[in-house]
């Protein structure tokens, strides 16, 4: 009997790691000439490998939010406002975020390992 209890709470403990969410990432692009990448608010700069959730708000029918790294090639329209959701899978690497009418200023970058 104590074991069937000891085996129980074990599996009751194991079950929120195993249903852990997946990271959410916020790409922003617009409304002004602005492109960001955050996680909880702060700067993504460096990221382990593994499954993501990007969600992206596209402010702007001027801008879009191009994402390329490997394996990965995801962007929004540059005509159209709107929200996007990707679940990615981030293989070690660097990946890039830019606007494409405007890639030489509105960028930027983040290392996978």
């Amino acid at each position: 009997m104590k074991f069937v209890a000891l085996t129980a709470l074990v599996a009751a403990l194991a079950v929120p790691s195993a249903l852990a969410a997946t990271p959410t990432l916020t790409g922003t692009v617009g409304p002004g000439f602005t492109i960001t990448l955050t996680q909880n608010g702060k700067k993504v700069t460096k990221l382990k490998a593994g499954a993501y959730v990007f969600k992206i708000a596209d402010k702007s029918n001027l801008h879009n939010f191009h994402l390329t790294g490997p394996g990965v090639n995801k962007t929004t329209s540059v005509r159209a406002k709107g929200n996007s959701t990707w679940k990615l899978k981030l293989k070690k690497g660097t990946y890039k975020f830019v606007c494409d009418p405007h890639k030489a200023f509105m960028k930027g970058s983040f290392t996978v390992s």
